[in-house]
């Protein structure tokens, strides 16, 4: 049987001299907690702290990375156990994980090359002491080996959480959450380590299924009347305040635009009129949707959240996926985004600001030099998030340091995060991200453009400093 084997050079320059200086720079970063400020892990893994079921529910059917792959080779979701909205028609879905285990095993060949490859092997090397590479061959083995390791206390959520090196996770949750798992972290004294981010799209989207209701349960949920604009901003800033109280220290808007508004108060109350009477056309809701954006910033300036802003992606591009599955189900596709006029509303009222921190996300890797570096490198209350989704890979990786570095620096970015629902992933996600890094740091000193000492204290503040400073996530 083949070896799982790790080369402790991987991701490193071919070049020796340049890889010398790569080395020396891992070896300084390699070792430091895991700041991990956005990503999409259930806090109820860490709040109840229960074993995790088996194999295929804890690397498989909640991966969207995982079950993509297989669905774009003609393996339906069902096989793969990812359960359907009720009602929806179709097979049934596989409820025997083993089976699921086997089928993913079998296809494991389609992730050469890919990040998934690189992360599923580091987790079956480094957290399972797995020593050959999976294969139909070593399906059961692999299964075995997991679902014993799983039912120790040393596997559970808050166990592996130590062993990893976290320092603190950020999950993200939606205004109408009541935080009951956030609270009894918080109770049990882990509320510092696990903490929540203001997702707000099911209220601000007149296009998000059930807008209307989301918005009436929102007043019911604040004691607002969020029949009216001036109520319904009330309501949301009751919620921050909650969300504030509950760890959280960023907001995240998952618009498929960067489009912002700063609209006279007379129209935007016109137009949340018709957001709430179903009445919008496609228009009004990309221009309520950019007002909210700028309302969210002015509500940042007074109660300190950190805004995230992830656009850019056509949602649940798959419309018969969605209609059996529901959101989140691997069928985000990037998207052609303007930067430059859309989000000019927005930083013309608030940009200037300091005290305003505005992280930009995207998928569309043409905008990095031409529009969202030269954004960050000006605009104080802006920066630049890291590559995410497809291009959270060590190309994406490459890239994004090589299209923005020059004009932006490394100062008007925020780091890694690991943007995750597949929890056992996240020291390899980050272990790759600190790996290029050091690549493309080891580049500029091999080639007599930065000191190796200040290469040194760029990698750590990469590594660690910048994401815990952009996410005020304490001294």
């Amino acid at each position: 049987m083949p070896r799982l084997h790790l080369h402790e050079d991987r991701l490193f320059p071919a070049d020796p001299a340049t890889r010398d200086i790569a080395r020396r720079l891992y070896a300084g970063v390699r070792h430091l907690p895991i700041i991990s400020p956005h990503g999409h892990t259930d806090p109820s893994w860490f709040a109840d702290n229960q074993p995790f079921p088996n194999p295929a529910a804890l690397l498989i059917t909640p991966d969207h990375y995982v079950f993509r792959m297989l669905f774009s080779q003609g393996i339906p979701l069902e096989a793969l156990g990812v359960p359907k909205l009720p009602g929806a028609d179709g097979p049934p879905v596989e409820t025997d994980p083993r089976k699921v285990w086997r089928l993913f095993a079998a296809n494991y060949h389609l992730f050469h090359g890919t990040p998934s490859r690189m992360w599923h092997d580091w987790v079956y090397s480094q957290v399972f002491g797995l020593a050959e590479v999976l294969s139909p061959e070593t399906a059961d083995h692999y299964y075995d080996v997991i679902d014993a390791r799983l039912a120790q206390d040393d596997y559970r959520p808050r166990a592996l959480f130590e062993r990893f090196n976290i320092e603190v996770i950020c999950t993200t949750e939606d205004p109408l959450d009541p935080l009951v798992h956030h609270a009894k972290l918080r109770a049990e004294g882990w509320g510092h380590k696990v903490i929540t981010a203001f997702r707000p799209d099911n209220v601000l989207d007149p296009d998000y299924e059930g807008f209307a209701g989301n918005v009436a349960r929102l007043g019911a949920i604040t004691g607002c009347d969020t029949g009216t604009f001036a109520g319904y901003l009330d309501a949301l800033k009751d919620r921050r305040a909650f969300f504030k109280a509950h760890g959280a220290t960023s907001t995240d808007h998952g618009h498929p635009t960067a489009t912002t508004a700063d609209l006279p108060r007379a129209e935007a109350d016109a137009l949340f009129a018709r957001a709430l009477a179903g009445q919008c056309s496609p228009e009004d809701a990309e221009t309520f949707r950019g007002q909210m954006l700028t309302e969210m910033a002015r509500m940042s300036l007074e109660d300190g959240l950190v805004m995230q802003i992830h656009p850019g992606s056509s949602r649940n591009h798959n419309g018969e996926v969605f209609a059996r599955f529901g959101r989140d189900k691997g069928a985000d596709i990037p998207m052609r985004t303007d930067y430059v006029t859309a989000l000019r509303p927005l930083l013309s009222r608030h940009g200037n600001d300091p005290r305003l921190s505005v992280i930009v996300f995207t998928l569309d890797e043409s905008t990095y030099a031409r529009e969202l570096a030269p954004l960050a490198g000006h605009y104080p209350a802006l920066k630049l998030g890291p590559a995410w989704w497809f291009h959270d890979s060590p190309e994406g990786m490459r890239r994004f340091r090589e299209n923005t570095t020059e004009t932006a620096g490394f100062y008007n970015m925020v780091g890694f995060n690991d943007d995750t629902r597949a929890f056992l992933s996240i020291p390899a996600r980050h272990d790759v991200a600190r790996r290029m890094d050091c690549a493309f740091l080891a580049r500029l000193v091999a080639e007599h453009r930065m000191l190796e000492d200040d290469a040194h204290t760029v990698a750590q503040d990469l590594a660690y400093n910048l994401a815990k400073a952009a996410y005020r996530l304490g001294a």
